[in-house]
């Protein structure tokens, strides 16, 4: 039978007594449906973590692996034509359901999601990781929302609790998961109905994940940083000097440039190979070829997975954005890449790559600046994220979580200033835009609620 939740009553003289009994009972409910929903979620976030850890290390050691990356794409795209049905929708399909729960999320979503990705990042494929932790996060909560028969506003919530376990477990950062869940399904307005069961799961699923440690012998990425970790603790800590937080806002015009360039390349390219590709199996075997060629035409692979680390010495990564070693153009090659891998079909996620351009985006700016490069490269490292997803706040606390919270000022500017330049435009083509970044009266102006993929084909269009 259909799990029932407690009404709470109506305020009256006898409210007051019933009250907390009933808020009790429903928050003991929604523990019992939360907690192994993120248990299970954090679990296989640890194994996704280490499975990218073992395949990113045997790709360096084999570097023909690439030579395969065609064979993979058009393997793993007959999976999802075979098994995938409507998971084929993957992070997009979540917000739609999240919105308006309808069939729901299926289950299938969570181990394809993880095996495509792993086979993605074995052979090259310059894909993240966020949309499987995600996609996992949201089958495995659809799941349990089946199992114990909740209706549509308590999947709705379950919704927003797993794809907060996803994130904030497989990035390591809870509070940001919980925020980036609430931000991302609609711009400009958060559910906040769904903000404790977010924050439970992702905490919960954090504290899982990191459990794994021990016995997988994989770890979250720590990034050097040594401006703005001496600060005092206490309120000093927040100040900010005005030449630098100018010189940030500069960059941050920049890093919402990259995010608008980088959503709608992936969005154009995307359309284009529909276009001259019928076969939807077959749009990755050209990718493949693509990547196979500029990585030979380049001569290195440094553009290659994820991008955390490099596989040369001194090589283009995120991890040596943070250093003094200048590399003015690797933004522009891992957007190229990136492009042409999620365009053609090849499935992982955006926001890992989305943290390599911007913090070499801000590695190419700091000298041109004069700004310290480890700070432009932490904020860029949010702010390009932060532009293309449209989740200025949880980018923000990402930040604090990931580098420290004396830089936070610089932080939230840069994530900010991106957020509005980069316009109506991101790389979750069904986020719905309830509040418009500005308001204007265009003959194509945006209509409430309506998704990013529909205004901007009617942008096009008009």
């Amino acid at each position: 039978m259909p799990i029932s939740f407690p009404t709470l009553p109506a305020l009256s003289s006898s409210a007051p007594a019933t009250l907390p009994a009933l808020r009790f009972k429903r928050a003991m409910l929604w523990g019992l449906f939360l907690t192994p929903m993120a248990v299970i979620v954090g679990s296989a976030c640890a194994w996704f973590l280490w499975a990218l850890n073992t395949v990113t290390l045997a790709r360096f050691a084999h570097p023909w692996l690439l030579f395969l990356l065609p064979l993979g794409g058009v393997l793993c795209a007959l999976a999802y034509q075979r098994w995938g049905g409507r998971a084929a929708g993957g992070n997009n399909l979540i917000l739609d359901e999240i919105r308006q729960p309808e069939q729901g999320v299926p289950l299938v979503m969570a181990p394809l999601a993880f095996i495509t990705t792993v086979v993605s990042q074995l052979l090259g494929a310059s894909v993240g990781r966020e949309g499987s932790a995600v996609q996992m996060g949201g089958g495995v909560a659809g799941f349990f929302g089946r199992l114990f028969k909740l209706d549509p506003r308590q999947t709705t919530i379950m919704l927003y609790a797993g794809v907060a376990a996803g994130f904030g477990s497989v990035f390591g950062t809870p509070v940001a998961g919980a925020l980036f869940a609430l931000e991302v399904p609609a711009l400009g307005q958060a559910f906040y109905v769904a903000l404790l069961p977010a924050l439970y799961s992702a905490v919960v699923a954090d504290w899982v994940c990191r459990a794994w440690e021990p016995v997988l012998h994989v770890s979250h990425t720590t990034y050097l940083m040594t401006f703005g970790v001496t600060h005092q603790a206490g309120n000093t800590q927040f100040q900010a000097s005005l030449p630098l937080l100018l010189k940030v806002v500069v960059a941050a015009v920049a890093f919402g440039l990259a995010g608008w360039l980088f959503s709608e390349g992936l969005r154009r390219f995307g359309s284009l190979m529909g276009r001259l590709c019928k076969r939807a199996w077959l749009r990755p075997a050209w990718g493949g070829l693509g990547t196979i060629a500029l990585t030979l035409l380049l001569g290195t692979p440094n553009y290659l997975g994820l991008g955390v680390v490099s596989p040369q010495p001194g090589g283009a990564s995120i991890v040596d954005f943070f250093t003094n070693s200048h590399y003015p153009w690797s933004w522009l090659l891992k957007i190229i890449f990136t492009v042409l891998a999620l365009g053609s079909g090849y499935k992982g996620g955006e926001v890992t790559p989305l943290f390599f351009i911007g913090s070499g985006l801000g590695n190419a700016l700091a000298p041109l600046l004069d700004a310290p490069t480890d700070l432009l490269a932490s904020v860029g490292f949010m702010a390009v994220f932060a532009a293309a997803s449209n989740t200025p706040l949880a980018c923000t606390i990402m930040a604090v979580e990931l580098f420290g919270s004396g830089n936070l000022v610089y932080d939230a500017v840069g994530c900010v200033v991106a957020y509005l330049v980069s316009g109506h435009t991101g790389i979750y083509l069904a986020q719905r835009v309830d509040v418009p970044k500005f308001w204007h009266a265009a003959p194509n102006a945006l209509r409430p609620g309506e998704r990013l993929r529909d205004y901007l084909n009617r942008s096009s269009q008009g």
